[in-house]
């Protein structure tokens, strides 16, 4: 019985320190201090839980593309929003306003702000970010 019952609290343990490893800071991930200006065509919108992804394509000073992946909220919280599944398209060009990570060229930012160029539907405050 002793043994059973080690095993069992050893599992709740690792289960439970999974979970609280999987949760990130924000401030530990991004530069919540500073604030970057994409602009770029989407090419993959993740809407899921806990965190949704959009990935967009922005163009470098020397002509190539560079792939940004951007950290958003979850899609139950962006649904209260009004953002469903198919409001962004692939294709679309947006201008993006986020914090970049705290890992020097990882190409990843936590998203504030988005502007679609063709309609200008947004969703976030980039007038109160600094540019």
């Amino acid at each position: 019985m002793k043994h059973q019952m080690r095993l069992l609290v050893a599992i709740g343990a690792f289960v439970l320190g999974a979970t609280a490893y999987a949760h990130h800071s924000i401030d530990a991930t991004y530069l919540t201090s500073k604030v970057i200006k994409l602009e770029g065509s989407i090419v993959l919108f993740e809407f899921r839980n806990p965190h949704s992804f959009l990935h967009i394509e922005v163009p470098e000073q020397d002509g190539t593309m560079q792939r940004w992946s951007l950290e958003w909220r979850g899609s139950a919280s962006l649904g209260q929003d009004g953002i469903k599944r198919d409001t962004l398209k692939i294709g679309e060009v947006v201008t993006i306003t986020g914090n970049p990570s705290r890992t020097a060229n990882d190409h990843r930012a936590l998203l504030t702000a988005l502007r679609r160029k063709s309609d200008g539907f947004g969703w976030g405050a980039p007038e109160k970010a600094a540019e």
